[in-house]
């Protein structure tokens, strides 16, 4: 009897320890991750109606199909993802140009969701030196300034601070990730360049235009095609991967939407500049040659881009939305701000209209879609990248990635300020 006694009361210390236990790691878990328990109430969704211009059509189809913000990309659980940031970005500019609180606050759902009090990152990992989560630093900027609150002040400086170890290729080129050593990807320039431009005019820092402007020397070195103008996809400089040409380093084609990250690293970080920067002209002159390039190998019935810029018509290669979109809302700011002359505007325009034509979708409610884009794609990894042709041609196509949807969104700002409210 008196056994049994002392069995149950143990039994009794063991829960009463376990609960305590319990108690303890949730409030402890409670403090650090308050803001994932945050309940997230979603945006209310407005009539996607045709006398709204297509920036807005498409911002609340964005929300409409994504009612909590770190759900865009087709997303499960929340993400720190170069894409969400591309695409949530462009709502905030939604936001500024439109009068219209909804889609800033929208976007602002992703960083009370990603955001923690102290200002650290959710789902963030400086020690993997990714130059993609850098991308989402330009709408922290704006959260800041809407907010005023110090966290994403904090998470900021943690970017900057990433970009501060960032390692280098011997001449000082940042590697496109840890686990990629001794490469760069033109991709990387759009990721890492207009953050570390608008951190340096914002925070007086002017010592990082010239680091900025060494960057997009570096790639115009090593990159970029004499015989075309283009630039190809990736540089290893110590020649160890396979998709790596041995000779050169370079990898084997001219991948639509890597040209296009490139070209808008250069129209977001050129307003960064000061006017007197001794680099900024040089710059420019960088953009409309790449440009220029890039309009060469336009479809000349489409006004848009292949998913393999100089091979048009060949077997398997296809009209891609996100490059178009990239260099039509490139040609319209670059048009717009003064980079390029006037002479580049009806291109400019028959590109967006190309956009229309060939990508957008609208459903019977009004909702908008753009078609064809390049899910993904890359260099090396496992499975590994050849960098073939049959790799790009080969990965999936979907519709509405946002790597297309933010710079669609952008461009139709664009072409609104140039019409001022054109619905083209």
């Amino acid at each position: 009897m008196k056994l049994m006694q002392n069995l149950k009361l143990s039994s009794l210390v063991i829960l009463l320890l376990f609960l305590i236990c319990v108690t303890g790691c949730t409030e402890k878990t409670s403090k650090n991750q308050a803001v994932v328990t945050k309940e997230v109430v979603a945006t209310p969704v407005i009539a996607i109606t045709q006398d709204k211009p297509w920036s807005e059509r498409m911002a609340l189809s964005v929300i409409k199909r994504a009612p909590e913000a770190w759900m865009n990309d087709f997303q499960t659980k929340p993400k720190w993802n170069y894409t969400l940031g591309l695409v949530l970005d462009a709502l905030v500019e939604v936001s500024h140009e439109k009068k219209n609180i909804l889609y800033a606050d929208y976007a602002q759902g992703y960083g009370d969701t990603m955001i923690y009090a102290d200002g650290s990152i959710r789902d963030y990992e400086i020690e993997k030196f990714n130059i993609d989560y850098i991308a989402p630093g330009p709408l922290l900027f704006d959260l800041y300034e809407k907010t005023g609150d110090e966290k994403y002040r904090t998470a900021i400086e943690t970017l900057h601070q990433q970009l501060t170890w960032q390692p280098r290729t011997t001449e000082g080129g940042y590697w496109h990730k840890l686990r990629y050593p001794w490469q760069m990807w033109l991709d990387g320039l759009y990721m890492g360049e207009p953050f570390h431009a608008e951190y340096a005019r914002k925070f007086d820092r002017p010592e990082i235009f010239d680091h900025i402007a060494h960057q997009f020397h570096l790639v115009e070195k090593h990159l970029r095609d004499e015989k075309t103008g283009l630039l190809y996809h990736g540089w290893d400089e110590s020649r160890i991967q396979r998709w790596a040409n041995p000779e050169t380093g370079l990898s084997s084609h001219f991948w639509g939407r890597a040209v296009g990250w490139y070209c808008m690293g250069l129209v977001d970080v050129l307003p960064h500049f000061p006017e007197d920067h001794p680099e900024k002209q040089q710059l420019i002159q960088i953009l409309k040659q790449t440009l220029d390039a890039a309009i060469k190998v336009q479809d000349p019935a489409t006004h848009t881009w292949w998913q393999i810029l100089d091979m048009p018509g060949e077997p398997g290669n296809y009209l891609e939305s996100t490059a178009s979109c990239m260099f039509t809302y490139a040609l319209l700011k670059g048009v717009n701000n003064g980079y390029l002359s006037e002479a580049y505007r009806p291109v400019a325009e028959k590109s967006y209209a190309g956009l229309l034509s060939q990508f957008i979708r609208v459903d019977p409610d009004g909702e908008v879609h753009l078609t064809d884009g390049c899910s993904v794609a890359g260099l090396g990894g496992n499975p590994y990248r050849d960098g073939s042709y049959a790799y790009y041609i080969n990965e999936p196509i979907r519709d509405n990635d946002p790597k297309g949807l933010g710079p669609f969104i952008r461009a139709s700002l664009e072409l609104e300020k140039s019409k001022k409210g054109s619905k083209l």
